[in-house]
């Protein structure tokens, strides 16, 4: 568990120490404020890439540093980043690399932004979820080694079937795809993520402008918002006059809130529009290093890194003492036996998974406001040449939101909202037996309101029973089922922004509920906003 958080000149962070407990925290509050950025300093604690531009302005360095519990004895942790993108990492008493950060603290804490529910739409993910619900580590440990091993025994083999020279030329080539693929590093998937982000990207400052239109028809002077809010006042007072008014006063006082909640969400995405040109430049630039590996070594991705692995084990075999042809190639054949062995059993493992894993994540996306969700698996089933690093042929998960609607790959079929939901039912679904202690969700409530939403709430709150919870919302409805509440605020101070963060309890906790709402605290949105967060709380169980 997440036990204690400082961090210090990170973005509009100046100097904030934040105490966390157990269940469900809400970090809430205005869009800018910088409830992001603390999830971006998590995300450095736990050993992501550091980004020199996350540096406060006129500091000479970021810092961030946590205190974990586990079993044994508490994790202390600290991440500098220098302004010119340097970074430093001490675990306990001990410098270590990132990469060691990354292994001590990354177990513990599951992070889960936009683009990781993006990731759902990418089915070469699909195949591990389906794996931790079958609880296949083993079977997927011993495929691992057994795939390892016949690539290895099969390069070797190749190699060795030509003379000394071929020998040389094919270590030489080997070498010299290991450093090409090195050079740019590729992460699995990164192109496609890539490929959905730059035409907003491209398009931003059109897309800026149109939002930002939309934006001042909601909440201009005179825009919809202001409207709809001065028509709920107005019938507020009249049902003092006239008790027949107390429905329609109630219709058009919660279109306001629903209303305020669309304005901000619009205001979010008109600010998050704006792409700086050196952002699109390094997206862009690094594309194209991707397409070249893929036209080099792929054509996917995968394979690029498959290729690289093979060559980085070609290097190692015929830099060392080589084995006769006839020898290699009877390591070929036994190597091949035990990686069939080893993914037929694989297989029929995920295949006897699936049923019960798909009813359970029907009923959990039922309980997110699904009711009609059904789920299905394509299996492709290669031959055992042409099975991959990953298991034996690929599984893609398929999808229906609707009655009377065959399911269908998640990518063509599943709104945004849909894409939320169904990663944060796979997480309650997959969290029942073990997991990181630490889920962080941001922008989970996207594309959703009013029902779903408290949906949305309780799902979060009964993954709180589990694990420690930790979400950045823009809904109250979402928010008034944590446990407790921290409101981000930005302020001004000698000219110069930064943020601040505050907890929240009693009657300060309702005001910032009733702010959620509908941007105010009059006194029918206070009584609505304490009956939403005493609802949610007995929902809940507390």
């Amino acid at each position: 568990m997440l036990e204690e958080l400082h961090v210090r000149d990170l973005a509009l962070i100046e100097d904030v120490w934040l105490e966390f407990g157990p269940g469900m925290t809400a970090l809430t509050g205005e869009t800018g404020a910088g409830k992001t950025a603390l999830v971006e300093a998590l995300q450095l604690l736990v050993g992501e890439r550091a980004d020199a531009g996350l540096v406060r302005a006129g500091a000479a360095e970021a810092v961030v540093e946590g205190r974990f519990s586990t079993d044994g004895p508490d994790l202390i942790a600290k991440r500098r980043v220098s302004a010119q993108g340097r970074s430093r990492c001490v675990l306990g008493d001990e410098m270590v690399t990132v990469g060691a950060l990354e292994q001590a603290l990354g177990p513990l804490v599951d992070l889960h932004g936009q683009h990781e529910h993006q990731s759902l739409l990418f089915p070469s993910g699909h195949a591990l979820h389906l794996d931790r619900y079958a609880k296949a580590e083993s079977e997927r440990r011993e495929y691992a080694v057994a795939y390892a091993a016949y690539r290895e025994a099969l390069v070797r083999a190749e190699a060795l079937a030509g003379d000394a020279e071929e020998a040389r030329r094919h270590l030489e080539e080997a070498k010299r795809i290991v450093a090409d693929i090195d050079a740019v590093a590729p992460a699995e998937a990164e192109d496609e993520v890539l490929e959905r982000r730059l035409p907003a990207m491209r398009n931003a400052d059109r897309l800026a402008e149109i939002l930002s239109h939309a934006r001042d028809l909601l909440r201009g002077d005179h825009g919809a918002e202001d409207g709809v809010a001065e028509a709920a006042a107005s019938l507020s007072r009249a049902r003092a006059l006239d008790p027949a008014l107390d429905e329609l006063a109630d219709r058009v006082s919660e279109s306001s809130a629903v209303l305020s909640e669309l304005a901000r969400e619009v205001a979010a995405r008109a600010e998050a529009a704006h792409c700086d040109p050196g952002d699109l430049d390094a997206a862009e630039t690094r594309l194209d290093a991707l397409y070249r590996l893929k036209r080099a070594y792929g054509p996917t991705l995968s394979e690029v890194i498959a290729r690289r692995a093979e060559a980085a084990a070609l290097v190692s075999s015929l830099s060392g003492d080589a084995s006769g042809p006839e020898e290699a190639a009877r390591a070929v054949g036994t190597a091949k036996a035990e990686l069939d062995r080893c993914g037929r059993a694989l297989i029929e493992r995920r295949r006897t998974a699936v049923p019960g894993f798909f009813e359970d994540l029907a009923l959990a996306a039922a309980d997110l406001g699904m009711p009609a969700a059904r789920f299905d698996v394509l299996f492709e089933d290669p031959s055992p040449d042409r099975w991959g690093p990953e298991g034996p042929g690929g599984v893609e998960f398929l999808f229906s939101g609707s009655e009377g609607e065959a399911p269908r790959p998640l990518a063509k079929i599943a709104s945004g909202g849909e894409v939320s939901r169904v990663m944060l039912a796979l997480k309650g679904v997959l969290g029942r037996d073990g997991g990181p202690g630490v889920l962080v969700f941001d922008e989970v409530d996207a594309g959703i309101g009013g029902a779903t939403a408290h949906a949305v709430g309780r799902r979060l709150a009964a993954l709180a029973g589990q694990r420690q919870v930790l979400v950045v919302t823009h809904l109250a409805q979402v928010a008034a089922y944590a446990d407790r509440q921290l409101v981000v605020a930005k302020e001004q101070r000698d000219g110069r922004s930064f943020t601040t963060v505050r907890a929240v309890e009693g009657l300060e906790r309702v005001s910032e509920i009733a702010r959620m709402l509908s941007g105010g605290d009059s006194e029918a949105v206070m009584v609505h906003a304490r009956e939403l967060l005493d609802g949610a709380q007995r929902a809940s169980g507390r």
